[in-house]
């Protein structure tokens, strides 16, 4: 048997969705047969690439190497499908759970402009928006990225505020302080949160009680009690939760709103879609 895309595909699908679960759902596939072609990769690389013990899958070191090789190839297969279809492949813009908002504003700007060229919007709960497993062309992201692969331009900024447990001492306020919470344990979410104990100066950093995989839940944590929470002001009209109250965040630095694209062989429309997106969110500044 030969590795082909498929594999690489369905690879990256997993890593992405975090279950086979849901990964099959995406691709349209059983469970079992999304299982029976990560299998056949695995056995052909020499190498386990998903670490299934756990509750939610995680990459191996091996797993995460690959990532990024297979992310690229699938890239550089679909460009090179792109470079001789009489019609070239649609934009695909990734967001963050925390960026619907802003990306809603910019596909509707974007499809008011070029409606014959419609951009395909997928939501992705990793920091990059789908960047790093080749999914998107372009990411709608909260920064900052650090990522030398990437290029950014920025867009706008958002407020944080706080998530506390319903019945915090602090839930009825008008608005808190990173003081307020720096002795509150803290609950993060490091696949595609905003915030960690850095926000804080050093000597006052709250201790991480809980760290999550998806919004959800990073909200159920919350709303358990287990802790508290800094996130993007969009969340709270996001994502509501009736466990959860959120307080605004006074002192504390905006989150960069950016958007995000491959430094190499980037798509044809993203230099475009940037002029869009920065006119649509009412900035025109400098990209990095």
């Amino acid at each position: 048997m030969n590795v082909e895309v498929r594999h690489f595909r369905c690879f990256l699908a997993i890593a992405e969705e975090g279950t086979v679960t849901r990964a099959a759902a995406r691709l349209h596939q059983t469970q079992p047969a999304l299982s029976r072609t990560l299998a056949q990769l695995e056995q052909q690389v020499g190498a386990v690439l998903v670490d299934r013990s756990t509750h939610h899958l995680r990459l191996t070191a091996a797993g995460l190497r690959f990532q990024v090789a297979a992310a690229s190839a699938v890239r550089a297969f679909d460009q090179a499908l792109a470079s001789v279809s009489a019609e070239a492949a649609p934009l695909r813009l990734g967001y963050t759970w925390s960026a619907a908002a802003h990306a809603s504003a910019i596909v509707r700007a974007w499809n008011g402009q070029t409606p014959a060229r419609p951009v395909v919007v997928l939501r992705s709960d990793e920091r990059a928006g789908g960047l790093d497993q080749g999914l998107v062309d372009v990411a709608l992201v909260h920064g900052p990225v650090e990522d030398p692969a990437l290029r950014t331009a920025p867009l706008d900024s958002d407020a944080r505020v706080a998530a506390l447990p319903g019945g915090h001492r602090l839930a009825g306020s008008v608005s808190v302080t990173l003081a307020d919470l720096a002795s509150e344990p803290l609950v993060v979410n490091s696949v595609a949160g905003t915030t960690t104990p850095e926000l804080w100066p050093p000597g006052r950093r709250p201790q991480v009680a809980a760290d999550t995989a998806r919004i959800e839940d990073w909200l159920v944590a919350i709303a358990a009690g287990e802790g508290v929470g800094v996130t993007a002001a969009s969340t709270a009209t996001l994502h509501p939760h009736p466990g959860v109250v959120f307080v605004p965040l006074t002192g504390a630095a905006r989150i960069p709103l950016l958007l995000a694209w491959p430094a190499r062989d980037p798509h044809p429309d993203v230099r475009e879609l940037v002029q869009v997106a920065q006119a649509a969110t009412g900035r025109r500044r400098g990209q990095r």
